[in-house]
């Protein structure tokens, strides 16, 4: 019996890692985006060059995707422990399978609220400094 609780909650700490993962990486690929588009408007401003700002328009789209991609990742892996958690001692089989519902794709995780609100206040920045260059 012990050793079914010991496999449970070993099977919990295998998904809260891959959890944690997908949650730094999606926290580095958007201090990658700020500094990125930060470095672009420092050379757009100081050559005043309206190219820099172009190719931020083609970054941030890309970030934002890549960080849909792993808070997508991220919320089927929570569903699993949840799944996992529920699960009788006897059931644990270690698959780290997640499910493909809708509500955890990766459309819906792209255009979540936090992820609307930070990539859109990049592009909305964008807007503006490339109208404050011109």
């Amino acid at each position: 019996m012990a050793e079914n609780i010991e496999n449970k909650l070993k099977h919990l700490e295998f998904i809260q890692q891959v959890i944690t993962r997908m949650n730094v990486n999606s926290f580095l690929l958007r201090g990658w985006a700020v500094t990125l588009v930060s470095a672009l408007f420092a050379f757009a401003t100081k050559d005043t060059n309206i190219q820099y700002i172009i190719i931020t328009y083609i970054s941030t789209p890309l970030f934002w995707i890549l960080d849909g991609y792993y808070l997508s990742q991220e919320r089927k892996f929570r569903d699993l422990y949840e799944v996992v958690r529920k699960k009788e001692n006897s059931e644990i089989d270690f698959s780290m399978k997640t499910s493909s519902s809708n509500k955890n794709n990766w459309i819906s995780s792209i255009l979540s609220k936090t992820e609307i609100i930070f990539y859109g206040t990049l592009i909305g920045i964008t807007l503006i400094v490339m109208f404050v260059i011109n």
